[in-house]
């Protein structure tokens, strides 16, 4: 059984580049110091999910950031992360061509992919393990957001079709991929939606810092 990659698409948490729709409710800084909470945490539950699945079920592997900018800018100076996460840069293109870029490198490699980014903390351990082992049954697996895109989309073959010509950062974006998927004749699974992060009012939605 081929492994599965957690593969962290994220951006280095500087102010003013970095969850730019909350800056009106807190600020530059204020959306900076959250954007680095939530890699953290992301990060943090990756690596929970492939130490438990390490302990049965080899199902889940490597977690890897897929940075921007590219690993030893400065902009990363100070962002701990934890031992053993694998690094590589996204690249140039919008963030279709990122995510296909690091799905096909995954995938040629001989593992199944898992791309997520950080803006869903309800996105735990356990839904990472199911979105792997779906992977055994079908080609691909989506976790929608409530707002029409999706939190986690897994791959075990590729197809540039499911990057290319979408409306990034829109409510269309799941049901496109959906109709993507459905093109290409590929089986799916789809996994109940949660709430992402982008807007002040979504902030209502965070979990307690303590």
């Amino acid at each position: 059984m081929s492994t599965t990659r957690i593969v962290v698409i994220a951006k280095a948490p500087q102010p003013g580049r970095v969850k730019t729709r909350l800056i009106p409710a807190l600020g530059a800084e204020g959306a900076a110091a959250l954007a680095a909470r939530m890699l953290a945490c992301t990060l943090a539950v990756a690596f929970e999910a492939a130490g438990a699945a390490d302990t049965a079920d080899p199902a889940l592997g490597v977690v890897e950031l897929c940075a921007s900018p590219a690993p030893g800018d400065p902009a990363w100076q100070g962002v701990v992360v934890p031992a053993g996460l694998r690094w590589s840069a996204q690249g140039e293109g919008d963030l279709g061509a990122r995510m296909a870029g690091a799905a096909r490198r995954v995938l040629a490699g001989g593992e199944r992919v898992l791309l997520i980014g950080t803006d869903c903390p309800a996105l735990d351990a356990a839904c990472l393990r199911t979105a792997a082992e779906a992977l055994d049954e079908v080609e691909a697996v989506i976790v929608p957001s409530f707002d029409g895109g999706y939190v986690l989309l897994g791959l075990r073959r590729f197809d540039p079709s499911l990057f290319e010509g979408i409306a990034w950062s829109t409510s269309t974006v799941a049901a496109a991929t959906r109709v993507r998927l459905d093109a290409l004749a590929w089986s799916y699974q789809v996994l109940p939606a949660l709430q992402d992060i982008d807007v002040p009012a979504d902030l209502v939605h965070l979990p307690s810092a303590g």
